[in-house]
């Protein structure tokens, strides 16, 4: 988790890294200096190869950097060419600097072209540079974007991300010693030192909002990376009870009694082969009177969002490979997205009254488990020809689904899942799949996703291809079926979306598989090996900015 790194942001002055070079006390007692490089102007000193000026750092940090020179005995173009710089975002070059409060370590930091996302980048390169117990000041180019100080920290709090169980822990243990950035904003960036006209909310709230999502991504990840062992559906259940308790959410628990009563068909026949029985958690968010974040017209609005909460997946009877497991601690990890977007709402100021789904099942084989041939009902009345035991997470989401449309009367419905390898074969581990049952939904879950830097693609679902899902004996199968000469049983995200939508009862409904990107193979960028928490983010963004078009 990130909280071993406390980020303070202070007005620098207009020419901030020379006061922080040149004065006695200007390191604050930090340790480390992190100064920004841009690309562009790099690239440009490169071309012109001629920086006789001492003042030459200037045009590449945009902080004035006067004493760059003086400090490190180089000039810009000398050190371009000693250390190739190429600026670009999360670059990290390091030398050292002399300053009247003694040597110091100086990283000369890329941020590429001053964007967001290169920000965040960059934010997250530091945060890797900064040891426990250190202190670091970051100063921020003066002329970036007025986003920027929040992108900033957001890519410092996820890039110093770690989740560790050593020594007997029970909980994520973060760095034995705290961290420290002071992040020096240029005061031209600064909201205090601007006029209440030329304030914006995004500018005022950058950082602190920065920091309250990036808690919600360090929990969707702590609850991703917990082991199986630990991680049952009835542990997710009581984390969510935790989170609704200090989030201000209320919250529900249907045991397995309450599922097979109410007629769960999906979620009971899922975990029907565990010891460890299923669990749906509810959590229920309604605005406060005064909610300022979202465009007034959606104040009234009900989303649903509902995620898998699958704690481990062995397949069931159609048993996964070994190595097919290794990583199956992780298949909750659209559940978990869930339960951090609800943690984050009421500190952000979310309009939108909000509810979240999780269907917590472990799908495990044994004499009680679902079997392939089975027809199980789902909520509402429809039955299921199961085909293969591992498509177990369209099952759960049936359910969900067919309980929010018929109950809730949301809006739109919202549904993440770890869903199917053939996502993650068509769009690698980057870009999630979207499908949405309507345009001006997807552009925004699309451009929330761009802005919040988690991508997303949008898939098609041709009508044919729901002939794949033809049963003899039932109203659907739940995986191509190879019936009616279908021939479409290949593309199994589109099937598996179109499979889902036949539970949404025409509602405004999107389906994220995060199947290829809610796991990293190793740090890059603000993701850091293990759950990356996808879709926390670009939901928040959604629904703190974009808002939910009126239904």
């Amino acid at each position: 988790m990130p909280a071993n790194i406390d980020v303070t942001t202070v007005a620098a002055g207009q020419r901030p890294l020379d006061g922080y070079l040149t004065g006695p006390g200007g390191t604050d007692g930090a340790s480390l200096l992190a100064v920004p490089i841009r690309r562009p102007e790099v690239i440009a000193a490169k071309e012109a190869a001629n920086d006789a000026a001492p003042d030459g750092w200037a045009a590449l940090t945009g902080t004035g950097g006067t004493a760059l020179a003086t400090a490190t005995g180089l000039s810009a173009a000398e050190a371009i060419s000693a250390y190739d710089l190429s600026g670009r975002a999360g670059e990290v070059t390091r030398l050292a600097a002399r300053t009247p409060d003694g040597v110091i370590r100086l990283v000369l930091l890329g941020v590429g072209d001053g964007s967001p996302a290169d920000l965040r980048r960059a934010g997250a390169a530091l945060a890797r540079q900064v040891e426990p117990g250190q202190r670091a000041v970051a100063v921020l180019p003066s002329d970036g974007p007025g986003d920027g100080p929040g992108a900033f920290t957001q890519g410092l709090l996820l890039g110093g991300y770690t989740f560790s169980l050593r020594d007997g822990a029970t909980v994520p243990d973060p760095a034995p010693e705290p961290r420290a950035v002071l992040l020096a904003v240029p005061a031209q960036q600064t909201p205090a030192q601007q006029t209440p006209a030329q304030q914006t909310p995004a500018q005022h709230d950058g950082t602190r909002q920065a920091t309250v999502i990036a808690a919600a991504v360090a929990l969707a990840r702590d609850l991703i990376n917990m082991p199986s062992d630990v991680k049952t559906p009835s542990w997710l259940a009581a984390r969510a009870v935790e989170v609704a308790g200090r989030s201000g959410l209320s919250v529900r628990v249907r045991d397995e009694a309450e599922l097979a009563a109410a007629g769960f068909g999906g979620i009971v026949a899922v975990g029907s082969g565990s010891a460890r029985p299923p669990r749906l958690i509810e959590l229920s968010y309604q605005p406060d009177s005064g909610a300022a974040a979202g465009p007034a017209d959606v104040a009234q609005a009900h989303v649903v969002l509902a995620g898998k909460g699958i704690t481990f997946d062995s397949g069931g009877l159609s048993l996964k490979p070994n190595d097919g497991m290794k990583l199956m601690k992780t298949d909750m990890a659209g559940g978990a997205a869930v339960i951090a977007v609800m943690s984050a709402l009421r500190a952000l100021g979310v309009r939108a009254r909000v509810t979240g789904l999780v269907a917590a099942a472990e799908n495990m084989p044994s004499g009680s488990a679902m079997r392939p041939g089975d027809i199980i009902t789902i909520f509402g009345g429809r039955t299921v020809e199961v085909l293969n035991t591992d498509a177990e997470g369209r099952l759960v989401l049936a359910d969900l689904l067919a309980y929010a449309q018929a109950t809730l009367s949301p809006g739109v419905i919202v549904d993440l899942a770890t869903l199917t390898g053939a996502a993650r074969i068509a769009l690698g581990s980057s870009v999630g799949a979207l499908y949405a049952s309507a345009d001006d939904l997807a552009e925004a879950l699309t451009e929330a996703g761009a802005a919040a830097g988690e991508p997303l693609w949008r898939m098609p679902m041709p009508a044919d291809y729901a002939m794949a899902l033809t049963s003899a004996t039932a109203d659907l199968a739940h995986v191509p079926s190879g019936m009616n000469g279908a021939k479409n049983g290949q593309a199994g995200s589109i099937v598996a979306a179109m499979f889902l939508r036949e539970f949404t009862g025409g509602r405004r409904w999107a389906h994220l598989d995060i199947a290829g990107t809610a796991r990293a193979g190793s740090d890059d960028g603000e993701l850091t090996k293990g759950g990356t928490g996808f879709g926390t983010r670009l939901l928040l963004r959604w629904l703190t900015q974009a808002g939910e078009p009126q239904a």
